[in-house]
């Protein structure tokens, strides 16, 4: 059986991965918003449906991300509630 300074152990090497998870997820929505601007300038331009359809996907894979961020960071608090507790 692990001992309770294992866990805790455990515990934060996994809010270290979460963590570093929650960083990919801000950088990838950092690029997505980058994506979708670059192709709100060239609707400007343009009114094909493939831009069109294509600023649509960028716009829920960020919203995906935004809730997947707000997932882990909802998680990463029970977690540390968990741990201050043993």
């Amino acid at each position: 059986m692990a001992s309770v300074a294992e866990l805790k152990a455990a515990i934060d090497a996994a809010l270290q991965q979460i963590g570093d998870g929650q960083t990919a997820v801000q950088a990838a929505s950092e690029k997505l918003t980058e994506a979708q601007q670059t192709l709100a300038g060239a609707l400007e331009g343009s009114g094909h449906e493939t831009v069109n359809a294509a600023q649509a996907s960028l716009s829920q894979a960020t919203q995906e991300l935004e809730e997947c961020l707000a997932a882990t960071l909802a998680a990463v608090e029970q977690a540390q509630i968990y741990v201050s507790t043993l």
